[in-house]
């Protein structure tokens, strides 16, 4: 079936111009179109448990497709006193949903009811609000990772622009979900009540930099949040360490492992 209206034939001379059939009726001219992708775009997003709090990472890098345009973007957003909210997707979607996030925190302190609004909260806030922009043809193109605390105990979860939603003691967003997930399962799942905060910190180390050396739009510089009983600690500019000086002594390297069975 051919989809596109003006190239269906020339019903009414009226709405097509008769000597121009390739314009578009007038009905289309004012239409209204959504996001068909995202432009700007930021990678993966890594989360997991470990005893007595939770831990996120984000490198700061915003792709313009395949240029690696902007380097100092934060994508890791703190909503509340023990609430922390990082994305993986367009920047422009997860600026719309730090704003939605301020204002509600905003609306929120007005009540003066000596309540506030608790990880789950905004967790099942932005559940909504993804569900909602889906139903609308128009998604909010972000995967979220939503980390803190909840009565005490560690909080992790993931929302993406479906509404597809769950928790999980380790989660990770876009080309970390193939590269880092192994990882963190692997020494994560089965002992979030176990690893301190300092192994942790190690752990989400050596997954940026597996990041970094396999996925070509993320960046050696990332920002750490950290959410225990003591509150909410960011951490900005943190570095990886790589060396890439090996790769000068191989040779034909590509060539033989694309070519070995064939030789």
């Amino acid at each position: 079936m051919n989809h596109f209206p003006e190239q269906w034939g020339r019903p009414r001379d009226d709405l097509y111009s008769f000597i121009e059939p390739s314009v578009k009726p007038k009905q289309l001219e004012d239409a209204v179109q959504h996001t068909q992708s995202p432009i700007v775009t930021g990678t993966s997003v890594l989360g997991l448990k470990f005893k007595g709090g939770v831990m996120l990472a984000a490198d700061n890098l915003a792709s313009y497709g395949s240029l690696a345009r902007f380097k100092d973007v934060e994508r890791i957003l703190q909503a509340g006193d023990e609430t922390v909210v990082a994305a993986g997707g367009d920047i422009s979607d997860f600026q719309y949903i730090s704003e939605l996030l301020s204002n509600l925190l905003i609306t929120e302190s007005y009540a003066t009811d000596g309540q506030k609004l608790s990880t789950k909260n905004i967790y099942e806030y932005l559940c909504r609000v993804m569900y909602n922009r889906r139903t609308k043809i128009n998604p909010l193109w972000n995967s979220l990772l939503v980390a803190g605390l909840e009565k005490g105990e560690p909080f992790l979860a993931y929302v993406d622009l479906l509404g597809t939603s769950f928790k999980a003691p380790t989660l990770a967003t876009g080309f970390g979900a193939h590269i880092a997930m192994p990882l963190l399962r692997k020494y994560i799942d089965g002992r979030e009540n176990e690893i301190l905060e300092q192994e942790a910190r190690k752990i989400l180390n050596s997954c940026m930099q597996a990041l970094y050396y396999r996925d070509a739009r993320s960046l050696n510089k990332f920002t750490v949040a950290s959410i225990t009983s003591e509150g909410v600690k960011i951490e900005k500019n943190q570095l990886v360490q790589t060396e890439w000086k090996f790769a000068d002594m191989i040779k034909g390297y590509a060539y033989s492992f694309l070519f070995e069975d064939v030789v």
